[in-house]
């Protein structure tokens, strides 16, 4: 199973901002290139036909003009997976997660509903907050039905909303905490959740209207009530989602519950004591918040690299040198060598709606690569992201980059100093360019907005292509040298 999320609200970020982030993965054996483009009100479609599940859906004729990152081999459907549309609104779609037999032995997928090559495209378009997201995902799942679980983000400027499908119709969402992270593995992520909430005010938690007849008719409820009588879930404040409804196999301490412990331990290294005989939570603990308060503000860099660890730091990096080699490689890495693309959408709150939303994009192998900035509010995306297909060419930044992590990987210890110095400038770089875009919007007279926009973005892929193909050259150079026929007539 593919995929990592992280969400982050409003007050846990360093600039006020609400952050969306997911690592698309592809599956284990393939590789699925992505193309950055917009999809313009004319070319929505208004009747939508899946490939994978032939499910068919009418589409409202007023949809709006959005941002995707499709496959840019469309032979499996579209799959959007992530996106700002014009009233400033994102989706990431998908996060694979897991159940359990007993879930979906009440509610089965459903072979012909929707799955993530469908869900950006079928929601994206006709929503104007994240909340409106999770209502109509809810009730196109509860409709249709899907054939995967699946985890879905929904972001405004306010709010971030994380919505997961339960069994063939059913799903939960719960609103981020505006002083609070989220991290997601491939998993049933959500730890509690408040009934009374969700059938009330519905200000943190919402769910399918017969969540709870479902649970109870299917005897899903494997809490036990602490005064030892019955469990009246319609009062229960902190249900134990996980426990209840969630999965509980051995491949998740090895595939899932690392990733929640790497990330977590990066962002909170003081709260708990994460090694060692005494440690709170372990790579294979069970019960690692699914959202924590930072120790401080989170920032860009913060998210790109914790979803490009690889246990760095720890006994399980795969390109350690020293201690136990047993343990290297022993879990699942964020930054896999599969990763087809990460995607933080940046919501920036007080900023003109013009340009409060900001795509910062990296494709290819997260180890590898490095973030680059967008306004959302554009007609057309860079050549250099929007050109991907199915030929190989350092022409465009999924598959130069896919090519620096193939020749770095083998020659890890000469690369990675080049490596390190290209994401720390083109980080740097990124930033600068948009304090100063963002400058001059504000001083005005830029004429046609997203003509301005437009610019702006081919300067940042324009700078971002110049640095990868330097990085290229010396990647390529040093895995050269690292050939093993190299021979010289000094070593006769």
């Amino acid at each position: 199973m593919p995929c990592t999320t992280f969400l982050a609200g409003k007050n846990a970020t360093y600039n006020g901002s609400t952050m969306m982030a997911r690592n698309e993965d592809s599956s284990s054996g393939s590789f699925d290139p992505k193309k950055f483009m917009v999809v313009n009100p004319a070319d929505q479609p208004r009747h939508y036909k899946s490939v994978l599940s032939k499910f068919e859906i009418d589409l409202p004729d007023n949809p709006m003009r959005y941002t995707a990152m499709p496959n840019a081999i469309p032979k499996e459907g579209i799959w959007g997976e992530a996106g700002v549309n014009e009233m400033n609104v994102a989706m990431s779609e998908t996060e694979t997660i897991t159940s359990n037999v007993r879930v979906l032995g009440a509610d089965p997928l459903v072979k012909d509903g929707i799955g993530e090559e469908d869900m950006l495209t079928l929601v994206l378009p006709y929503i104007k907050s994240a909340r409106e997201g999770v209502e109509r995902l809810g009730d196109i799942i509860t409709k249709y039905g899907t054939y995967e679980m699946n985890g879905i983000g929904f972001q405004d400027e306010n709010e971030i909303w994380w919505f997961e499908s339960i069994g063939g119709h059913h799903f939960i969402a719960k609103r981020v905490p505006d002083d609070e992270y989220v991290v997601m593995p491939n998993q049933q992520g959500i730890d509690s959740f408040d009934f009374t909430d969700a059938f009330g005010d519905q200000e943190e938690n919402i769910c399918s209207d017969d969540m709870i007849e479902f649970i109870v008719e299917n005897d899903l409820d494997l809490m036990i009530p602490e005064d030892g009588g019955a469990h009246e879930l319609a009062a229960e404040t902190d249900f134990d989602v996980r426990i209840c409804l969630g999965s509980h196999d051995d491949s998740d301490h090895v595939y899932n519950t690392p990733r929640a412990w790497a990330m977590e331990r990066f962002l909170n290294p003081n709260t708990f004591i994460w090694e060692g005989p005494d440690a709170d939570y372990t790579p294979e603990s069970d019960d690692i918040p699914w959202s924590m308060e930072p120790e401080r503000k989170v920032t860009v860099e913060d998210v790109k690299y914790v979803l490009s660890l690889h246990y760095q730091g720890t006994k399980f990096d795969p390109y350690g040198k020293y201690g136990d080699k047993s343990e290297r490689g022993k879990y699942r890495p964020i930054g896999i060598n599969r990763n087809n693309f990460v995607a933080l959408t940046e919501i920036r709150s007080g900023y003109p709606s013009e340009i409060k939303a900001v795509e910062w994009i990296a494709e290819g192998s997260n180890v590898f690569n490095a973030f680059v900035p967008f306004y959302a509010n554009v007609t057309k995306t860079p050549l250099y992201l929007a050109n991907t297909n199915e030929n190989v060419t350092t022409e465009n930044f999924y598959w130069a980059n896919r090519i620096i992590a193939a020749l770095a990987d083998k020659s890890w210890s000469m690369c990675n100093s080049h490596i390190e110095r290209y994401q720390n400038k083109v980080h740097a770089e990124g930033h600068h360019m948009l304090n100063v875009s963002d400058r001059r919007f504000a001083d005005g007279d830029i004429g046609d907005v997203h003509a301005f926009l437009e610019k702006c973005n081919d300067d940042v892929a324009a700078m971002v292509k110049t640095e990868t193909d330097d990085l290229l050259s010396k990647v390529l150079y040093e895995a050269s040298m690292d050939m093993k026929n190299a021979f010289s007539r000094s070593d006769a």
